[in-house]
């Protein structure tokens, strides 16, 4: 039998539960803050970016735009933490929630979005009047698919998280903004009038700020877990 290191629940699991196989917690510390690190390089560095590129209009200018220029690799590395990121968060949900609630699907969509954020990073768009070209067809698509995939698996992470009783009282709030997320790329995607640099990066700030606010909930359970009552 597993030993717990928390206090138990009425199913008998506990976040601080310790794997039978390893004997180390399945809720570690290690995963929250692999995830805040990782969201803290993008937040750092796309802002630095609206610093150093004051030719790019912040209301029109997509974050594309950001990657290509001497300060492009700046924005693509932070493109790559962050895609560490989401999927270090959905690997430390899922070690930390009970077997029941635990579904490799957030997790799936997650390992996509980062993979496909990578993608995005080293495959230029199109520039405006520049023909249209393979590279350019590359970076839409998995652009695309980066929105698709990371707000999915925000909302299949919010209803698996419905299902641990540590989590319940939070999916009040994060399943709504999960949804709130998911239906604004379709916003973005059919409402064609919008600013496209404000749209974006306003849909970029809900998906990020869904994400930190998990890993500090999650980075709290573990702290609890663990007896440290920081």
């Amino acid at each position: 039998m597993p030993r717990r290191c928390g206090s138990g629940s009425e199913s008998g699991y506990s976040p601080g539960m310790q794997d039978t196989t390893t004997g180390a917690p399945r809720l570690s510390p290690l995963w929250p803050r692999l995830a805040l690190a990782g969201i803290a390089c993008f937040l750092v560095a796309a802002t630095a970016l609206h610093l150093l590129r004051p030719e790019l209009d912040p209301v029109d200018s997509q974050m594309s735009l950001y990657l290509i220029g001497a300060w492009g690799p700046l924005l693509q590395g932070a493109y790559v933490m962050l895609g560490i990121a989401m999927t270090g968060l959905a690997i430390g949900l899922y070690r930390g929630m009970p077997p029941a609630a635990r579904s490799a699907a957030p997790l799936l969509m997650f390992a996509l979005g980062g993979l496909s954020l990578a993608i995005t990073a080293y495959a230029w768009m199109d520039l405006p009047g520049l023909d249209a070209t393979m590279e350019g067809l590359v970076h839409g698509i998995s652009a695309q698919g980066a929105f698709l995939f990371a707000t999915t698996g925000l909302v299949l992470q919010a209803l698996r998280l419905r299902l641990d009783p540590h989590w319940r009282r939070h999916v009040r709030w994060l399943l709504p903004w999960a949804i709130a997320c998911f239906a604004a790329i379709w916003v973005l995607a059919l409402w064609r009038e919008l600013p496209r640099g404000l749209a974006q990066k306003a849909v970029i700030a809900m998906i990020v700020g869904w994400l930190a606010a998990v890993a500090m909930l999650l980075g709290r359970q573990a702290r609890a877990a663990l007896g440290d009552p920081r």
